[in-house]
């Protein structure tokens, strides 16, 4: 048992847990993430499988049965990508876009005269 490991482990997977809580119910992001995520609700969604992954890899640590510690290390891996594969998601920009997003015509934004 490497309860050494385990405890900072599960520590900072309630960390976690708690910055995905915040960012569904409030839509709170941490500083250093704010301006690249674009869709709140899946970044908390990612960050809530990642503490559960963390939270898995943890309980591996913590038994001595090798069946377990395979079985832990493979879905607590799985889950950490799935993780990280809709936290990354959550950088790009919706799907309910009402244009295109590009200037077709390369002029760019016209003025308003003045009268």
């Amino acid at each position: 048992m490497e309860l050494y490991l385990a405890v900072p482990l599960v520590l900072v997977a309630l960390l976690v847990a708690a910055m995905g809580v915040a960012a569904v119910t409030r839509g709170w992001v941490p500083p250093w993430n704010r301006r690249q995520v674009r869709r709140v609700r899946l970044y908390g969604r990612g960050q809530l499988i990642l503490a559960v992954a963390l939270c898995l890899q943890a309980f591996r640590l913590g038994t001595s049965n090798p069946a377990i510690r395979s079985l832990g290390a493979l879905f607590g891996s799985g889950l950490l990508l799935a993780g990280i594969f809709v936290t990354r998601a959550s950088f790009r920009a919706g799907g309910n876009r009402q244009g295109s997003g590009t200037v077709s015509s390369g002029a760019g934004p016209t003025r308003r005269e003045r009268p």
